[in-house]
């Protein structure tokens, strides 16, 4: 057991994260589409109640 994960820790790897100044400018901008469609009709009818569930698509487009 010691000697695998020894092994396994002799694999890893580290590297440095960019300077602060260099991620301040990475913008990273991705349209954002978001449909919700629900209907509910209560016509005629007198004393009743309608309900509707909308179900919820979302995409996303990222480069």
């Amino acid at each position: 057991m010691q000697a695998s994960l020894a092994a396994d820790v002799a694999a890893e790897h580290a590297e440095l994260l960019p300077q602060r100044d260099t991620l301040l400018f990475d913008i990273n901008v991705a349209p954002v589409i978001a449909v919700n469609l629900a209907i509910a009709v209560n016509a005629a009818t007198i004393g009743s109640t309608a309900n509707a569930t909308a179900l919820q698509i979302v995409g996303v487009l990222q480069h």
